[in-house]
This record gives C-alpha cells, structure tokens and sequence, in this order.
C-alpha cells in the first residue's frame, strides 16, 4: 500500500504547479456493471484516489482493484484471481523488488474544455488521456460532468471499458456469465484545497 501511495504521489508531482488550484476528492465512488442472462456482476470501491487541477484541467486517479466490493465473496474472488490477476508478479523494480501492476488501475489525462472553477454551474466536459488496467495502457476520452458549487466540484462519467482492450481473459467455465464490455460509473466530490 505505501509504494503504491508513493508512486500515486511521484505521479501527481508533475502535475501540479506552485500555483495551482487542486481539487482533491474525499468522497469518490467508482463501480462497474456487468448484466448478462445467467448472473449480473456489479461492485463498487469507495477508497479511490481522485486529484483534479483547475489550472492545468488535469486529472488522475488511482483505484485499487482489491477495493471493489462485490454481493459475494466468490465474485469477488473470482475478479481478483481469474480476471484482473492482483497478486500476479509483474517484472523486478530498480531495487529489484517484484511488483505487482495489477493491483491498481489509473486514469491520467487532461479536460479539454475550459471550467469556469470561480462561478457555480454544471459543465459537460470530455477528458482524454489514458487508462491503465491489467498492466495494459490504452488512450481514452471520457465523457463527463463537472458541477460547481462553492469550493467542491463533483465529477460524474459513465463509460464502458471493453475487456479485450486490457488484455482480461474470461476463463472458458464462467465464459458465458461476462460480457465483453463492462458499465463503469465515476462519482467523486472533489474539494478545493487551497481554499481553507
């Protein structure tokens, strides 16, 4: 946990200027839905790191794939072992520790519309960047919402992630109980920090 911290922390350095005005979220929401015809999956993780930079327009994010709370302790079971990996070892750091790049997933990227953080108002919004899930990287856009109010700004995105994309394989004897795309949903109340 406090590597991963640490690389989330090196990651946001770049990001944030002297100046900048950050909004860091403290109540973030982040679920997935799968309906099928046998067994719908859902799951939902409530301990993802959102970081928003008013001046820049960049955001990122850091979930933590064990995070995601399922209906059952099999699905859940079943999505950590079969399908994200967590505990597969990954190739040797610097200091020639095994990592693990599975456990975590991330979203880096930029807001390409302006938001008028200083005049409360709803914004639709598209990011582009890249999401990392399963050690694989691929470039997004998203399509979002920012509401302004006061000092908070709350962020909500649906969007669908394709398995094939991040190299998630289904095992044969569950083949038929996922679908080939899965509904994630973003919800985080992101708080002006510069503002006491």
């Amino acid at each position: 946990m406090k590597k991963s911290t640490f690389l989330f922390l090196a990651l946001l350095a770049g990001t944030i200027s002297l100046n900048a005005q950050i909004y860091k979220g403290t109540k973030n929401k982040i679920s997935f839905f799968s309906y099928t015809a046998m067994e719908n999956i859902s799951a939902e993780d409530t301990i993802a790191t959102m970081i928003l930079n008013a001046k820049t327009g960049d955001v990122i994010a850091n979930i933590g794939m064990k995070g995601f709370v399922f209906p059952n302790s099999l699905m859940q079971s079943h999505f950590n072992e079969d399908y994200m990996e967590t505990d597969l070892a990954g190739p040797k750091d610097a200091a020639g520790k095994v990592t693990y790049p599975n456990r975590n997933a991330s979203f880096k990227g930029k807001i390409n519309e302006v938001v008028d953080y200083t005049k409360d108002g709803t914004y639709p919004i598209t990011i582009t960047g890249t999401l990392t899930m399963h050690g694989v990287a691929q470039p997004r856009t998203i399509n979002a919402t920012i509401i302004v109010k006061g000092n908070t700004a709350t962020l909500d995105s649906k969007f669908a992630v394709a398995l094939v994309d991040h190299k998630i394989k289904v095992p044969e004897a569950v083949g038929t109980k996922i679908a080939e795309k899965i509904d994630v949903t973003v919800h985080t109340v992101l708080i002006d920090t510069t503002k006491k």
